[in-house]
């Protein structure tokens, strides 16, 4: 009997540790993924376009093929890239930070210089054709752009976990990644049918409330899509912008970040009634505005380099492509 009460004992312990060490992951990757908020707004805001001008009855399967390719992204190729970069070249994570911060600087300034300048870039197309084709095009270039956005998402998380055993930081950045692909598309999928939930509502509610309700969501949706797609911006150059201005302090250039810091500081001391929430304020908006002159100042780069070498590979494979059918 002594020996049974032990082992129950020994059991209690285990399950104790194993209770608090799952308490530990999901503490570890909430914070974590909260430093990545910028990029999660940003995955929310820009993924429902990618089902505008389809049936409503393939809304839903789409949005749940691009979140079964999002997952494919972070648990499959990103989850096990993050950790190898963590154990043998950790120095490489912070330049890979940087980089993924000037790439959401410059799409963020790209979307400021496109809605002031609207003439600065060809307005896309409507696109014609076989309905089925034209999905299988938008769920691709769906997936593709969240490889970029989940990179950026895991890459931090992944920079904002504790230096622990290798289950655990494994553990941490799945639940991570798990957790904001559910955020994000469950999000996404709620935002795609609210229009025809409240024109439900407006046709066959019994209350005249109902009704109403129903049609506030229809007239209110196309301006909640707007300041969705403005709040992704200004985070995308937020996070962006601190993202850089970070990377460049832990290489020694350190000079942006403390001049940042003292201004935000006095303008915090300008309103001792709430001087935490001004500082912070303070300083992303000048993140912020650092983050869209360097994307602003990236976007020639883009349009004369990076673009033209990108549509080289397009054609080799599309020419690929064309001799494998021929």
């Amino acid at each position: 009997m002594s020996g049974l009460l032990a082992l129950l004992d020994d059991v209690a312990a285990i399950a104790k540790v194993a209770a608090a060490s799952v308490d530990d992951v999901i503490g570890q990757a909430a914070k974590a993924g909260a430093k990545a908020a910028g990029a999660v707004i940003d995955d929310a805001a820009v993924t429902p376009k990618y089902v505008h001008g389809f049936e409503a009855k393939r809304e839903l399967p789409i949005v749940w093929r691009i979140a079964k390719g999002s997952l494919k992204n972070k648990l499959l190729i990103l989850l096990p890239a993050g950790l190898a970069l963590s154990a043998f070249a950790p120095w490489v994570i912070s330049p890979l930070l940087m980089l993924g911060g000037a790439y959401l600087c410059f799409e963020g300034a790209e979307k400021v210089v496109h809605r002031f300048f609207p003439g600065s870039h060809a307005d896309e197309q409507h696109q014609v054709g076989d309905p089925l084709h034209l999905e299988e095009q938008k769920v691709a270039g769906a997936i593709k752009t969240d490889f970029i956005l989940s990179a950026e998402i895991m890459t931090i998380a992944l920079a904002a976990i504790p230096v622990g055993s290798f289950v655990m930081e494994a553990a941490t950045l799945a639940v991570v990644g798990v957790g904001i692909t559910i955020l994000v598309y469950g999000g996404v999928a709620l935002i795609v049918k609210a229009d025809d939930v409240g024109l439900h509502m407006s046709l066959n509610g019994r209350l005249g409330l109902t009704r109403a309700l129903g049609r506030g969501i229809v007239k209110g949706m196309p301006g909640f899509l707007a300041a969705l797609s403005t709040v992704g911006t200004m985070a995308m150059l937020w996070v962006g912008g601190s993202i850089v201005i970070h990377g460049m302090e832990e290489l020694g250039f350190g000079w942006l970040g403390h001049h940042i810091h003292d201004w935000a500081a006095a303008v915090a001391a300008l309103v001792p009634q709430a001087p935490g929430a001004v500082e912070w304020t303070a300083k992303a908006a000048m993140d912020g505005v650092f983050g869209l002159a360097l994307g602003t100042a990236l976007i020639p780069f883009a349009s004369y380099v990076v673009a033209p070498v990108m549509g080289l590979f397009r054609r080799g494979d599309k020419g690929t492509g064309d001799a494998h059918r021929g």
